[in-house]
């Protein structure tokens, strides 16, 4: 007899931020006999990133966003129930696009295995697709070495924490932007920097370092217009993300004459095109996750029926650590 699941879905096409209003539950029955190529997974983790608001309104990278009542993106972690695919046993754990579900049946081509003696739900973290990024733009764009001054900002984030981390086994001095004492203290108690600027406060941008060596930017012009004036001469920037824009539109703009100025190097950083050196990111990482030099903060909801709300809190930039929703065991 096929089973039947739950999944969460999109109401409505949208063109503002998602809000947990936006999202329904409804009922799939699963095939009842695999396709060729193809696995049954029971999803445990659910990763929600800032970028999916951004495709679900078409505004990410061009991506086509998914129509009211299709699976809907994010990268999940799950366990292997049955499989019809010589690369895949039943037990396996793997990571893929496998939409907001309880249950899916998913292409092989989708999924990677990942082994559950390092984490598990760090494998959408530290792990995942975030901690490529913040590896990426560390170690193959910024190149951050021992003496470097770094700033970050949305030091909370996975993102942020993540470089953060990666700079201090480094040997570098880091010190991170956030909004809020609660997401600076993420940043000095639980990833380690040095020091955090609370951009909510008055007067903040006189609190920042000057000389910045390495700047990793998620935010926009509001940080931006800040620390480019404090970077060091032949300074290096990484830019992420802009998470001040992706809900009003507004565009961000840097004043060419300041980076000549200071001789600054300029990266622009797509997570996509690191995809084929995961392995090489997890082997840095590993043994760092396992000696406590590496770790994540995570912002866990409870059960599927919370993802709208996650996504919303992301969206508004609400969560404290990496957004996850647990989905089962």
């Amino acid at each position: 007899m096929s089973i039947v699941i739950r999944e969460v879905v999109l109401r409505h096409a949208l063109t503002d931020a998602p809000r947990a209003s936006d999202f329904d539950i409804v009922e799939r029955r699963l095939p009842d006999t695999l396709p060729a190529g193809t696995v049954h997974v029971r999803l445990l983790w659910l990763g929600l990133d800032p970028y999916i608001g951004q495709t679900l309104r078409a505004r990410h990278m061009g991506e086509k966003p998914p129509a009211p009542g299709e699976p809907l993106p994010a990268e999940s972690v799950g366990i292997v129930l049955a499989s019809n695919d010589a690369g895949f046993v039943a037990g396996d754990h793997v990571v893929g696009n496998c939409g907001w579900a309880e249950e899916a049946i998913v292409p092989v081509a989708r999924l990677r295995r990942v082994d559950p003696t390092i984490a598990i739900a760090e494998h959408l973290g530290v792990l995942g697709m975030p901690g490529l990024t913040a590896w990426a733009g560390m170690t193959q764009l910024a190149k951050v070495k021992e003496g470097d001054l770094f700033t970050v900002d949305a030091a909370a984030g996975i993102v942020a924490g993540t470089a953060g981390q990666i700079a201090k086994i480094a040997g570098a001095t880091v010190v991170g932007i956030a909004g809020g004492a609660a997401k600076c203290a993420i940043a000095t108690d639980r990833y380690g920097f040095d020091d955090c600027v609370d951009y909510s406060l008055e007067g903040w941008e006189e609190k920042l370092p000057r000389d910045i060596s390495v700047h990793f930017e998620n935010v926009g012009q509001r940080v931006l217009d800040a620390v480019l004036p404090r970077l060091a001469i032949n300074a290096r920037m990484v830019l992420c993300g802009l998470a001040q824009h992706y809900g009003d539109g507004s565009v961000a703009r840097m004043p060419v004459g300041t980076i000549i100025g200071k001789r600054a190097q300029i990266f622009g950083l797509v997570v996509y095109d690191y995809f084929a050196r995961r392995e090489e990111w997890v082997s840095f990482a590993a043994p760092h996750i396992r000696d406590g030099r590496l770790i994540e903060v995570q912002d866990i909801a409870e059960g599927l029926e919370q993802a709208g709300a996650q996504i919303e809190r992301v969206s508004l930039g609400r969560n404290e650590g990496r957004a996850l929703v647990r989905i089962g065991t």
